[in-house]
């Protein structure tokens, strides 16, 4: 594996032209910038995130898992209330996200409090998914022991009448979370490793922005 690894290429992509000292008060905006720029470069899937959380004694556990809004107050997704995902944030209401656009070599980091935002969001955020995704949702038990992935079929076929039968039902365990940043890095790479990393720290309601060595 040490020779597959080393063999393997990296930073293949081609990074657009980036100028910090032109960027954005705001990290949203940027985001936003980049992230438009990454669908417009047809990234694949540039609303995967992974999702890193921590227990209550500190052990941490990613993921990766699907953007659903992003606006002033935060990033958002969603989740079931019996994953592990669910169970570290309850313990220790912190959290990250890191999204990695190869073809554009770029990441985004993102790091602050995670807020749980109640009953009705976590429904209209149920609610406004497809079917399908509905369905996925509400036909598995996240975690538990699984007999065999015949039983995860029949389940999720069994979900899928019940949600066509039931277009209003809501899983009562959905959560939507939001992902309140303190600190956004933007990570522009490069062939020759003179990587950019712009950081955004806040304090209060203000942005303070400042380049670090990579």
């Amino acid at each position: 594996m040490r020779e597959l690894l080393r063999s393997l290429p990296a930073l293949s992509g081609r990074p657009p032209r980036f100028d910090p000292a032109a960027a954005p008060h705001d990290p949203i905006d940027l985001f936003t910038q980049w992230f438009t720029a990454a669908v417009e470069a047809g990234v694949p899937e540039p609303h995967a995130a992974t999702l890193a959380t921590a227990d209550a004694a500190g052990r941490p556990s990613s993921r990766v898992l699907v953007l659903k809004d992003v606006g002033p107050d935060g990033f958002a997704f969603a989740t079931d209330a019996r994953s592990a995902k669910a169970a570290d944030l309850a313990a220790n209401p912190q959290a990250s996200l890191a999204f990695w656009w190869q073809p554009v070599v770029r990441q985004v980091r993102v790091a602050g409090a995670a807020r749980y935002l109640g009953d009705d969001a976590s429904a209209a955020d149920y609610l406004a998914r497809s079917p399908a995704s509905r369905a996925a949702a509400a036909g598995v038990r996240p975690g538990e022991p699984l007999t065999s992935v015949a039983e995860l079929h029949a389940s999720l076929a069994a979900s899928r009448e019940r949600i066509a039968a039931e277009p209003g039902y809501v899983l009562p365990s959905w959560q939507a979370w939001l992902v309140v940043p303190d600190v956004v890095e933007f990570w522009q790479g490069s062939a020759d490793r003179a990587h950019v990393r712009l950081v955004y720290r806040r304090t209060g309601d203000v942005w303070a922005r400042s380049l670090v060595w990579p």
